[in-house]
């Protein structure tokens, strides 16, 4: 948001009928929670009085913003969460984080939409001690999984061990291993994509491969299911990263053509509908709400003892009905088959 205020606004004709907050949000770039704060705290004025976000404009206006808005401080807070520990030990502790919830603090209008129902906050709850080296809103942080990502996230209690783990991650010496169910047939068994990584110009929330002055990725794949349903061509797919960039994995499939289900963000369709006429109890459609992306192996070695770490996860729930939707309406005949 520009820094020099008033900042003053004309409404064209052309934008008649749009909400405050939409065209402002659009004027301003930044979030349309962002704008609704500033309504809110009446540093916005049309026609030089508040008003509310929901206004529809006329055309003519003359919106005048007074100032930027007064973001609560963050501050990493307990909160009881349940959390799915897999591995604990004085030094580290390896969760099962599931699909939905943020690895700390983020974006949002409130405080609560920014710093509530993280995987710090339920850690500061369960554990007694966390390392301080990511500061104080990531403690005991090493690295992230994406919201929408389930899986395997390991975490350190300690300043020693935090640092020892992040030089594995850093020499590429933590294997980590996903699942995902991507659209499409990939076309090769098996292969590597090293593409660089940045953030896209234009939408400022995605990444892509595109970009010139990314930070270089590399992921492997392999394929493990291709699947022909009712719905469409599916490849269930193992994916190993040598580097954790944003996004990687989603970005990465999604540059061969194929975006992970249920990751509307990077081209995958909000719902798939049935094929040849079939119905099904939602009316021929399915979707996902999350993305079918789960780190389901991570093999490290102990900060303390060097002694290797290797743990599992199974696929949650939800993705194993998901994929019990898909495989119970595979074509008669084109079966699934194994690679």
């Amino acid at each position: 948001m520009p820094e020099a205020f008033p900042i003053l606004i004309s409404v064209a004709p052309d934008d008649a009928g749009k909400r405050l907050d939409q065209l402002l949000a659009a004027q301003l770039e930044v979030s349309r929670a962002r704008v609704q704060q500033l309504i809110s705290e009446e540093k916005v004025l049309v026609n030089e009085a508040p008003t509310k976000a929901s206004l529809k404009l006329r055309g003519g206006e003359h919106i005048t913003v007074l100032g930027s808005a007064e973001r609560t401080p963050l501050r990493a807070i307990a909160e009881e969460i349940p959390l799915d520990i897999v591995y604990e030990d004085d030094d580290l502790a390896i969760i099962n984080k599931a699909a939905g919830m943020m690895v700390h603090a983020g974006a949002g209008a409130t405080e609560d939409q920014r710093n509530r129902g993280t995987l710090v906050n339920a850690l500061l709850h369960h554990f007694a001690t966390l390392s301080a080296v990511g500061g104080e809103m990531r403690p005991g942080i090493v690295h992230r999984l994406d919201k929408e990502t389930s899986g395997l996230i390991v975490v350190a209690k300690n300043d020693d061990a935090h640092r020892k783990l992040a030089a594995q991650f850093a020499r590429r010496e933590v294997k980590k291993t996903y699942i995902a169910l991507v659209h499409g047939w990939v076309k090769k068994d098996r292969g590597t994509i090293a593409a660089s990584i940045s953030r896209d110009r234009i939408r400022r929330i995605r990444m892509t491969t595109r970009g010139t002055g990314g930070r270089d990725a590399v992921s492997h794949y392999s394929v493990l299911r291709r699947l022909e349903t009712a719905f469409g061509r599916f490849t269930l797919v193992e994916v190993e990263i040598d580097t954790g960039r944003t996004h990687q994995i989603r970005v990465h499939m999604a540059s061969l053509g194929h975006p992970v289900v249920g990751d509307v963000l990077y081209g995958a369709p909000r719902e798939m509908r049935a094929r040849r006429g079939r119905a099904t109890d939602e009316g021929g459609a399915i979707s996902l709400a999350r993305n079918f992306l789960h780190a389901a192996r991570l093999e490290l070695a102990h900060p303390r003892t060097g002694r290797p770490i290797a743990l599992e996860s199974p696929l949650p729930g939800e993705l194993e009905a998901f994929l019990a939707t898909i495989e119970r309406d595979v074509a008669s005949n084109v079966s699934t088959q194994d690679v």
